[in-house]
């Protein structure tokens, strides 16, 4: 199968089945293009559609998102996850603003924060219709099936192949309709388990269907015993409506939201309050619950206490205060803190 036949059966298929209806694809920006894809990066396209008409209705434009504080664009991103991805993407507003134009070389696009290979190709060849191949998760997984390639696709060697693969097959011609095609083709037939192969357009040619291989590839990421650790929160409610709640450092984990003190214990999480001198008036511990990061388990514990407001009681941290609880709303919090103080903020 030839590269062009190989397009010419994508877009046909596009054509007739293509998604054309996302919110991202309305009015199609630069802009829009880039924050999509930012929002799609381990992410599905239920979960994002929300998200983008919740973002893009309050940071319209890039100059927009450019001006907010980041405080209002990790709030607007609170439940997404991968919070890194919403600091570039405040950094690069800053920067391309600041530059006075949007990117539109390969060389421009990378040198910006978080931008990287594939989501800079589908913003030259969706928004600047320029032909650039993609290598998003969806598309890794057509060519690894389509070529039958073996091997961890998260690999140099192997991601090194398909990238080749990718920019022989990216057409010149209609590039844009082929990147959302190649993109729709993985996320709707050419899933990862219980793919359609009756009805996906490049069955006859596809190698890892021809010989029997399609559970098996693309080959799954080595596998590796995950850590788990272990804190312990602190929701210190005072007779005022108020919450203590720490801004976490810019970068790593929860870079930049808001959160609640952590101990390593609730012993340890008591010694902390008792040398505060802070009068409990009442206090529960919180059955453990566990939140999965990418790289480990985190099992915590929450320990409850209520106290009265302390007149003399200064945080050590300046990224330390007292909130209203009617105004925690508005802050980017972590997914776990925000339910666990949606449910335990009646004082």
């Amino acid at each position: 199968m030839t590269p062009t036949d190989f397009q010419q059966q994508v877009l046909d298929w596009f054509d007739v089945n293509g998604r054309k209806d996302l919110p991202w694809q309305q009015d199609i920006t630069p802009y829009s293009v880039w924050l999509s894809e930012t929002m799609l990066q381990q992410t599905q396209v239920s979960t994002v559609i929300p998200y983008f008409n919740a973002f893009i209705q309050q940071f319209p434009s890039i100059e927009d998102l450019a001006a907010a504080p980041i405080d209002a664009v990790l709030h607007r991103w609170s439940g997404l996850g991968y919070y890194a991805r919403a600091r570039n993407l405040h950094k690069c507003a800053q920067q391309i603003v600041k530059q006075g134009y949007f990117p539109d070389t390969l060389d421009g696009l990378i040198a910006l924060p978080g931008i990287g290979l594939s989501t800079a190709g589908a913003i030259l060849s969706i928004a600047f219709k320029n032909s650039h191949p993609i290598l998003d998760g969806n598309v890794r997984r057509v060519l690894a099936r389509f070529k039958a390639i073996s091997g961890w696709t998260g690999s140099t060697a192997v991601n090194k192949q398909l990238w080749l693969i990718s920019k022989e097959l990216t057409p010149q011609l209609r590039v844009a309709d082929y990147t959302q095609a190649m993109m729709d083709l993985g996320a709707t037939l050419c899933t990862r388990s219980k793919p359609a192969c009756n009805r996906c357009p490049l069955n006859n040619h596809c190698l890892a269907k021809a010989n029997d291989l399609v559970h098996l590839l693309p080959t799954p990421k080595p596998s590796k015993t995950i850590p788990v650790k272990q804190l312990t929160f602190l929701l210190l409610k005072n007779n005022h409506q108020e919450i203590a709640l720490v801004k976490r450092p810019p970068t790593g984990i929860w870079g930049g939201l808001w959160s609640l003190p952590e101990f390593d214990s609730i012993a340890t999480a008591l010694e902390w309050c008792a040398t505060k001198h802070l009068p409990i008036i009442e206090s529960k511990t919180l059955a453990p619950q566990r939140h999965t990061f990418s790289h480990y388990h985190l099992d915590y514990s929450t320990l409850i206490i209520n106290t009265e407001n302390p007149i003399n009681f200064v945080m050590e941290a300046e990224q330390t205060v007292w909130y209203k609880v009617n105004d925690i709303g508005s802050l980017g919090l972590p997914a776990p803190i925000k339910i666990l103080l949606q449910h335990n903020t009646e004082i």
